[in-house]
């Protein structure tokens, strides 16, 4: 899973290297592919019943599973890609949602800064010992604390041989923290902040997958494949150029 979450990493540092305007959301996909076969690998999405891309593509009030059409990406888009690879039997999944072009609008940028943070401290939580609601309660927290709304239907998950496993992980806490999963070592989880600059409520296109705000805001979208070793947290679909730091 390792050299497997190193394709994807490297797929998606490439994949955000090619957005910019008057590029296609199929292109994107298209390249998605090309670039993981390249890498020794197998698009980990096409193993979805029923899913025939690469990457699903978040434009705008799009928040996951959406299909990637001809639509050409303009100035000030916000768009998330969600990518996964199979390498040697094992799944590794990724996402990552960025601005398209000059970006020069100060809402938008907190929004994104503010799920990147979410992230980087759930992450944190992810040691032995600690529960599913450890990673819960901080990206709810954090969410809710900027004004923004965490999607409730949707929710992260173990990952390995199949692409969605147990547990399921929560971007908001039900309970209390002891009544969620334990996390133990050698448990590889798919963590994802999915929240919206608006309310959380969805509604869901005619094709069947893709996902949108019901009220037309903006959606966002971070996810790392981490897996719990003994010495911490070992984010097995790193940035590229190293794990941000972001400062708000």
């Amino acid at each position: 899973m390792k050299k497997g979450g190193q394709i994807l990493s490297e797929t998606m540092w490439e994949l955000v290297s090619f957005v910019r305007p008057g590029v296609s959301e199929i292109e994107i996909d298209k390249l998605a592919q090309k670039l993981i076969i390249e890498k020794g690998a197998e698009p980990g999405f096409k193993k979805v019943d029923g899913y025939k891309y690469t990457v699903c593509l978040s434009t705008n009030d799009v928040v996951v599973h959406g299909i990637p059409t001809d639509y050409k990406l303009k100035d000030g888009d916000v768009i998330g890609i969600d990518c996964g690879v199979f390498y040697k039997g094992l799944h590794t999944d990724m996402s990552e949602t960025v601005i398209v072009g000059e970006n020069n609008d100060s809402k938008k940028d907190k929004f994104l800064k503010v799920g990147k943070i979410a992230l980087e401290e759930a992450i944190g939580e992810m040691k032995i010992g600690n529960h599913v609601g450890h990673i819960s309660k901080t990206i709810q927290t954090i969410v809710e604390d900027n004004s923004y709304s965490v999607v409730e239907t949707l929710v992260g998950h173990g990952v390995g041989r199949d692409l969605h496993e147990e547990p399921e992980v929560p971007g908001f806490l039900i309970g209390s923290i002891e009544e969620t999963p334990i996390l133990k070592e050698g448990m590889v989880i798919a963590v994802e902040v999915i929240y919206n600059m608006g309310k959380p409520d969805l509604k869901l296109d005619k094709d069947g997958w893709t996902l949108r705000t019901q009220d037309g805001s903006l959606g966002g979208l971070f996810e790392r494949t981490v897996a719990i070793v003994s010495k911490g947290p070992l984010i097995l679909t790193k940035w590229a150029c190293g794990l941000w730091v972001v400062l708000l």
